[in-house]
């Protein structure tokens, strides 16, 4: 089924590499970027885990968890854990769901039509404390993703989450943002201090400390 920003991720129940999980306990009051990839053993795979495992140190600092997911079974992941470690430099250090009956990978609809086989496409979804799917994106299974971008976004749904401003156009964490439109530009200076208005719909602040 398709999932839509705003929605509440749906619940499920699986066996990974740390243990049978309930999802939502499991993330219980924290992010989570739960990512799928297509196959164990396999090239860009092994980066992405190995890229994920080496930024925990980041992830955690936002409050966020991460879990993983293919079709192979558990014996695979387990067996597959030491090269993700060889390869990224850090042991792995998140759970891996094993999903050799698609019954998860269908429910977040991760299976790639027309590829020939059952693999899931590279997906992402950021999902919020309160179980809301805030960010989807699909690779496709040759692209590896960004990471710095998954984590740069994450800084940006916080932020906005705690203060009247949304984040312009290739936006960093410390860059100016920009002042909702429902504030107005009285509220926004008594609130932020300095505004500078470009047009009346496009106002720019320093990023507020929240």
């Amino acid at each position: 089924m398709a999932l839509h920003l705003g929605e509440e991720a749906p619940n499920f129940t699986a066996e990974t590499t740390d243990g049978t999980i309930d999802f939502h306990d499991w993330k219980s009051g924290s992010w989570a970027v739960f990512f799928s990839h297509p196959a164990d053993y396999t090239p860009v795979c092994t980066t992405e885990l190995g890229k994920t495992a080496a930024l925990q140190a980041e992830f955690d600092a936002r409050g966020v968890k991460t879990i993983a997911i293919s079709v192979d079974p558990i014996e695979d992941h387990r067996g597959w854990a030491p090269d993700i470690g060889d390869v990224g430099g850090t042991d792995l250090n998140f759970p891996i769901i094993a999903d050799p009956g698609k019954r998860v990978s269908e429910l977040y609809d991760m299976i790639h039509p027309g590829e020939g086989d059952t693999s899931s496409v590279r997906s992402v979804f950021i999902i919020d404390p309160n179980n809301k799917i805030r960010l989807t994106l699909t690779y496709p299974k040759s692209v590896g993703r960004n990471f710095d971008e998954i984590l740069r976004v994450i800084d940006a749904l916080q932020l906005t989450d705690k203060a009247p401003v949304a984040t312009p156009a290739d936006w960093q964490p410390g860059d100016r943002v920009i002042v909702s439109t429902m504030v107005s530009t009285d509220d926004a200076k008594a609130r932020f201090g300095l505004v500078e208005e470009v047009k009346p719909y496009l106002r720019w602040t320093p990023a507020p400390k929240v």
